[in-house]
């Protein structure tokens, strides 16, 4: 026993707790690395830090694992990923058919441990007899979601956690359709993990042995050849125009991350060659160096794309998040200034664009899909059409879902999206694709610019033909335990004492999510079934098409509340945002002092 363990034990006069017993069987175990062996002794004084990486296993969710890199069940490292694929493994040997021999397709991003942790889930894997494609370079999670398809495979792990800070890590778990593992597959697999009681004592097999027995096989150009040739089909420009070579002057860059051979690849087979990358972004960097954050949601992470954009005129300039399944968008506004499309805007846009070039024809059997908190701009614009919207809860998981039915129900995806920059053209991928996204928003701005117009331009013709809508987003960040029990006890305030009005804007109804049912707050409170999963998440349906929605985040300690407004002109639309943005700015935060005192 390390000393400062034995001090807690004659100090307290106590038994250690489990998470003090926990920290000491790692800090004895031959099995840790050098480096986490360091990280556990620099940790050894801070009962706070080892509480936190001790306390509880790392919380797999409804799509995988996401967290900070280290030592701990609640962190990111071998262990904890062997355990999972541990889990994956067995759910898979009691659930899937020829499994062994169909495989698991294994991708990952440029992280830091991002390959090693990919190796160590072939490692595992392996122990079961079942075979893992590893992509031998970086990996796109949209080329991922592809590939499961493509080799046919029973799974597809991607070892990556997207646009979060550089001490954080992940892991993903796809489905054999190539969509985000459903919540009953999760609860199955979760139910395996949590069978494995031992994080350390799980088997592997070394990378030799796999080698040697066909257990291991790495990927190459193959995949990505064929996710290109199914990337050419998505366009809608026809062949004459394809082939000529357009003067769109653009800016890309890849956030340090995936994305650069795919898009780069994909722009160069419709002929757009004027294109324009930033170099230091090119670098797969998990630092991140360049940038505070590599989310493209935020304009800070177009810092050096529009210093670029301004030396070279560019007309568009488009980041996709480090594993590629985002897409930010940003264009010069009346000033001649760079400005960032909402994740709304963008896929509003790439929505009229794709059904004004769709037959009528396949209209009846179209659908649309889109998440609980994006905008309602997109049901107006396409019910213009004559097309059906879907809606799905909050992650691109359930739009994979929803788009797996269609094999059965006859019905047609024609475009899904999510206010958080996610977007998806074809179903070749059952993820959000930030590489179809990027070369069907060049072939947009293309389209308007032929016309004399930019994508501003196009979207103020949309805002003044369905109305005005404009969204919001803000968070309460509450870390920790403690922090956790607060978000449930803000989110139970505001489930059970249903407000009538936020700002002068009334209630109409209230979805809630988790227990799968609608009240109609100004109807005596009458209530009806909701046909959507179950989770923690509360819509508040409100007067004048406005609607506001609370929900825990999945990947970070964080309360979210988003928020629609909605008015016949400009002016109305700002007027009633600001007033809800400054309401919900009041009333969260007080009922986060309600349930603390």
């Amino acid at each position: 026993m390390c000393y400062y363990l034995t001090y807690i034990v004659r100090r307290g006069g106590n038994a250690l707790s489990t998470w003090q017993k926990t920290f000491q069987r790692w800090q004895q175990a031959e099995t840790i690395p050098a480096s986490l062996k360091k990280s556990l002794r620099e940790m050894e004084h801070d009962t706070e830090q080892i509480k936190d990486a001790f306390y509880n296993y790392i919380t797999f969710g409804t799509g995988g694992m996401r967290g900070i890199l280290g030592p701990g069940i609640n962190r990111m490292n071998v262990f904890t990923v062997r355990r999972a694929v541990e889990g994956l493994a067995r759910f898979i040997s009691e659930h899937r058919v020829n499994y062994k021999d169909r495989g698991v397709v294994i991708g990952y991003d440029s992280r830091h441990q991002s390959r090693e942790f990919a190796l160590e889930a072939a490692k595992v894997l392996g122990v079961h007899g079942i075979r893992s494609y590893v992509f031998k370079t970086l990996c796109p999670t949209p080329l991922l979601s592809f590939a499961v398809r493509y080799f046919g495979a029973t799974a597809g792990i991607m070892i990556t956690a997207s646009h979060n800070p550089p001490n954080y890590n992940g892991f993903k778990v796809y489905n054999e359709q190539g969509s985000q593992i459903t919540s009953e597959e999760a609860e199955a697999i979760i139910a395996n993990i949590n069978g494995v009681t031992n994080e350390l004592a799980v088997r592997v097999l070394p990378e030799e042995q796999l080698e040697r027995g066909q257990l291991l096989q790495w990927v190459n150009g193959e995949a990505h050849a064929a996710y290109l040739e199914q990337l050419k089909t998505i366009t809608k420009l026809d062949a004459d125009t394809v082939s000529l070579e357009k003067d769109l002057a653009i800016v890309f860059t890849p956030l340090h991350g995936t994305a650069l051979d795919l898009v780069d690849r994909g722009l160069r087979q419709l002929n757009f060659t004027n294109v324009h990358y930033v170099k230091e972004q090119t670098v797969a960097d998990p630092n991140f160096s360049t940038v505070a954050s590599p989310n493209p949601e935020e304009k800070q992470a177009f810092t050096e794309a529009i210093a670029l954009g301004n030396k070279v005129g560019a007309d568009i300039l488009l980041a996709t998040d480090p594993d590629a399944d985002r897409l930010g968008v940003a264009v010069k506004d009346g000033r001649g200034e760079y400005t960032v499309l909402t994740g709304n805007e963008l896929g509003c846009l790439l929505l009229d664009y794709i059904l004004r070039h769709t037959d009528p024809l396949l209209f009846p059997s179209a659908r649309m899909i889109k998440t609980v908190v994006t905008t309602e701009l997109g049901r107006k614009i396409a019910a213009s059409y004559g097309v059906e919207t879907l809606d799905t809860l909050t992650g691109f998981k359930y739009i994979g879902e929803k788009i797996n039915e269609f094999d059965a129900t006859g019905e047609t995806f024609i475009f899904g999206f999510e206010e958080s920059f996610g977007y998806l053209i074809n179903s070749f991928a059952r993820d959000k694709d930030g590489v179809q996204a990027t070369v069907m928003a060049v072939e947009l701005a293309y389209y308007w610019q032929q016309k004399g117009k930019t994508l501003l331009q196009a979207l103020d013709e949309l805002y003044a033909r369905h109305g005005y809508f404009k969204e919001g987003l803000d968070d309460l960040v509450l870390e920790g335990v403690t922090g956790q029990k607060k978000i449930q006890a803000i989110m139970e305030t505001f489930r059970h004492d249903l407000r009538d009005a936020f700002g002068s804007i009334k209630t109409v109804a209230v979805e809630d999510y988790l227990a799968q049912r609608k009240v109609f707050v100004q109807e005596d409170e009458r209530k009806e079934s909701l046909s959507l999963p179950r989770e923690n998440a509360l819509k508040y349906v409100l007067e004048e098409n406005c609607w506001v929605c609370l929900r825990p985040s999945g990947t970070e300690p964080k309360l979210k509340w988003y928020y629609g407004a909605y008015g016949k002109t400009r002016e109305e639309v700002e007027a009633r945002y600001d007033m809800m943005q400054e309401t919900l700015r009041e009333i969260v935060p007080a009922a986060l002092k309600r349930v603390v005192s």
